[in-house]
């Protein structure tokens, strides 16, 4: 059982409004970063970083109003390691009950000489005169290593120790261009941990960017060897590849608890929606392999999967979908399900079919599965009812049934259609072959039909449902013949909208036969149970 205490709570500081904004393209109005930092407040997010009050009048008024609103997280804002900058963050941040102050410079030898143009003496002297100067508004004062990873080791120990002494409550170690690898980071970050006097007294942050797809390997990394505090985003959202993402940082220390003996505040089932509302607002679409918010996260398609999963949660699930907000988890129908899972996702939509029903909707879901990508419900569906027609036909087989053996339509160059037509009728081995042209295919095929069962029905009305010949979806058809006497209906369904219309014409006049021979057995139509087999 998971042990908590301050000793081992790791502190979550969500950066999407300020990091995660400066993705090219993710910008976002004030009333959007009012949203996001409600709900970052209500999932028990510790610290939010609010915005770059300095960098923009937009910025300012963001952090100023997330600080009036904000009742539970403390409120951060960034600043350079300027004095203007830190008298502007600590002006946004007046109205805020809990408030921090983040202020920054970068410490390699890169940066220092072709970004700030600053010697190591002039880096130093600014960061004691920073973070002295950001404890004249608030005790809660994060020191922030830009490029700390690409730093001389020796400097970084010694700039924190003067970081601390100046009255910083927090170090924050950026991964800036995610260049470190998972053992470089923690080796770093145990180095700092044993060398920097008094470093016992604060916490340890880190901020890790994605460049190398590290991001979330290295903040857990870093917390294993003693940092307290990760920086991250929702979804991953930040600069260039983007920054450890927020979700992968909690469910990782929540699900493997026993490798890594640290907890957060966040409320998990808020996850999932956090994720819609970042990926609405900026437009980003989560990835469908996405880590925990992806929407193929909890879905499973291969057969063997699918039957573990059905047996137990666990066999291909170390997370449940309910602990994250999830929906659940999805049996994704395709070429690669099983018997088992088509039985299940039937069940899930009302259909019970008999063992030899079901072989016989397995074999037709596996043909649809090779001639189209994804399975819908809807062609789960009209499977079904086509299998139960069929079981329904069967009782009536050897009184003159009439069932369509193949069909091959040919458009001819005026456009009007020509049918070869196939049927089996009366339960006989020996079939029966008509060829008819027609202005559509439809008119070419009962035409064909006519000529092999002489009837004098009407057609009256035709309806197609999820037609699409481009993508191969299942089509429905529904037909309704009459000679005045009495109308029926025939339903016919299959991949082929010609072969559909086909079996729901044969359906009626099937209707017709079964009612003359043995009305009392007559349901009307189709049901969606049928155990038979």
């Amino acid at each position: 059982m998971a042990i908590l205490s301050e000793e081992n709570k790791v502190l979550i500081f969500d950066t999407t409004l300020r990091d995660g904004e400066q993705c090219p393209g993710a910008t976002m109005t004030l009333n959007e970063k009012l949203q996001i930092a409600d709900i970052l407040d209500r999932m028990g997010v510790d610290i939010i970083e609010a915005g770059f009050p300095m960098a923009s009048n937009g910025d300012f008024e963001a952090v100023r109003a997330i600080a009036q609103t904000t009742k539970n997280s403390t409120v951060c804002a960034l600043a350079r390691a300027s004095r203007k900058d830190i008298d502007r963050a600590a002006e946004a941040l007046e109205p805020a009950t809990r408030k921090r102050i983040h202020t920054f410079i970068s410490t390699s030898p890169l940066h220092m000489k072709y970004k700030l143009q600053m010697d190591p003496d002039a880096v130093y002297a600014a960061v004691v005169d920073s973070i002295s100067h950001a404890r004249n508004f608030c005790d809660d004062v994060e020191w922030g290593v830009e490029d700390a990873t690409r730093s001389e080791p020796d400097f970084l120990c010694r700039l924190a120790e003067a970081a601390i002494k100046a009255g910083a409550s927090t170090i924050n170690i950026a991964d800036t261009v995610g260049y470190t690898l998972p053992h470089e980071f923690s080796s770093l970050i145990k180095d700092l941990l044993r060398r920097v006097p008094g470093i016992d007294k604060v916490r340890i942050s880190v901020h890790c960017h994605d460049d190398l797809g590290l991001a979330t390997a290295n903040s857990l990394s870093a917390v294993q060897a003693g940092a307290l505090q990760v920086e991250c985003t929702i979804n991953g959202l930040g600069e260039r590849a983007g920054n450890a993402s927020l979700e992968e940082i909690v469910m990782g220390l929540k699900t493997r608890y026993d490798a890594m003996p640290y907890h957060t505040g966040i409320d998990t089932e808020f996850l999932t929606e956090a994720s819609r509302l970042v990926s609405n607002i900026t437009g980003f679409v989560v990835p469908p392999n996405k880590a925990i918010v992806g929407s193929n996260a909890f879905a499973h398609e291969s057969g063997i999967h699918q039957h573990g999963v059905i047996s137990h949660r666990g066999t291909y699930e170390i997370i449940n979908p309910k602990a994250v907000g999830a929906s659940g988890t999805q049996l994704v129908m395709g070429k690669h399900s099983g018997r088992h899972a088509l039985r299940v996702k039937l069940s899930e939509l009302g259909y019970t079919l008999g063992e030899n029903a079901l072989a016989e909707a397995f074999e037709r879901f596996k043909a649809l599965a090779d001639s189209k990508k994804e399975i819908s419900d809807e062609d789960i569906g009209s499977l079904a009812e086509e299998i139960i027609d069929t079981v329904k036909d069967a009782t009536f087989k050897k009184k003159e049934h009439i069932g369509v053996t193949s069909l091959n339509i040919t458009t001819m160059a005026d456009a009007t259609a020509e049918a070869n037509v196939t049927l089996s009728v009366g339960g006989r081995p020996e079939t029966m072959t008509a060829n008819a042209t027609g202005e559509s295919s439809f008119s070419a095929i009962i035409s064909a039909i006519k000529q092999l069962v002489p009837h004098d029905d009407e057609l009256a009305f035709v309806r197609l449902n999820g037609l699409s010949m481009n993508d191969n979806t299942q089509t429905k058809v529904t037909v309704q013949l009459g000679n005045g006497t009495r109308d029926l209906i025939g339903e016919g369904s299959g991949a082929d909208p010609n072969m559909a219309c086909a079996r729901a014409y044969v359906h009626a006049l099937n209707q017709r036969r079964y009612d003359d021979t043995s009305s009392s057995n007559n349901d009307g139509g189709s049901s969606r149970d049928s155990s038979a087999s």
